[in-house]
């Protein structure tokens, strides 16, 4: 009896409104398997009313605090590529940590970059839905794709190079937006490294944007864009709904969820352009 009126007065220590938006988006990352990024920061904006800025902050500590678990199940099972991610992070690392420098000057020149944050998050999520519905014939074509093609040619010899700047390109926008570092990140990971399979494309991705996340979080928490409350309300309804939707999910066709959700990611997109 103790313990279950600690686990209640533990839940009722913060916000119901961030539990819900937790445990909303919490389900709808365990039903679909869209990475919370793409969810989180559009549904905190355009559903509760959350300063960009607040809810970009807080979103990425979020997703570095719920991935870590992915991190050491996919190295338990061998399936990160620690050289890969390293090569992600020569490039997202830096260019997080500069975007982040910028931010903060162009707060401290007191411009408003609310309205860049929106604008880029639009086209993230813009992009995110059209990866989610062409993932089948991605796949498809990433698994059969050979030859001697002057194409593949290069690819091969600047593969190093184009995943650097690859990492380049996600740490600022993961930065600025919260966005890129799942559906995206992994699209390209499957185009520049067709042969590996594609459960090891996923541990990599995640092992990489757990520091990503994290060190764009961590710049965001230190010109005060982190909302404490928030996160931890986030946490505590999230993490139990990300299980509830995974058991829901399993009897949903995949199809469905996968086309309910590209559409949904494409209307948020677009409604935040406007």
């Amino acid at each position: 009896m103790e313990i279950l009126e600690r686990v209640i007065s533990f839940f009722l220590s913060f916000e119901l409104i961030h539990i819900a938006a937790g445990s909303l988006v919490g389900f709808v990352i365990g039903l679909t398997g869209v990475g919370g990024g793409s969810l989180m920061t559009p549904i905190l904006v355009l559903g509760f009313g959350i300063a960009p800025a607040i809810a970009v902050g807080t979103d990425l500590l979020y997703a570095a605090l719920t991935k870590c678990s992915g991190v050491f199940f996919h190295h338990r099972n061998k399936t990160v590529d620690w050289h890969v991610v390293g090569l992600l992070a020569m490039g997202s690392v830096p260019s997080s940590l500069i975007t982040v420098a910028l931010l903060e000057q162009v707060k401290t020149a007191g411009f408003n970059s609310d309205r860049l944050m929106m604008l880029t998050l639009s086209i993230m999520l813009v992009l995110t839905s059209i990866i989610i519905l062409i993932k089948g014939r991605l796949l498809t074509y990433v698994s059969h794709r050979h030859g001697n093609s002057t194409l593949v040619n290069l690819l091969k010899t600047y593969r190093p190079h184009i995943t650097v700047f690859s990492g380049v390109a996600l740490g600022i926008l993961v930065t600025i937006s919260s966005v890129g570092a799942g559906a995206i990140g992994s699209a390209i990971l499957f185009l520049l490294y067709p042969r590996k399979k594609p459960v090891a494309i996923v541990g990599t991705d995640i092992a990489h944007a757990v520091p990503l996340t994290a060190i764009a979080g961590m710049g965001h928490l230190h010109f005060g864009s982190v909302d404490y409350d928030l996160l931890f309300g986030l946490l505590a309804g999230g993490i139990p709904a990300i299980y509830l939707g995974s058991l829901v999910g399993r009897y949903i066709p995949d199809n469905w969820l996968r086309i309910s959700i590209a559409i949904l990611l494409f209307a948020m997109g677009v409604k935040l352009a406007l």
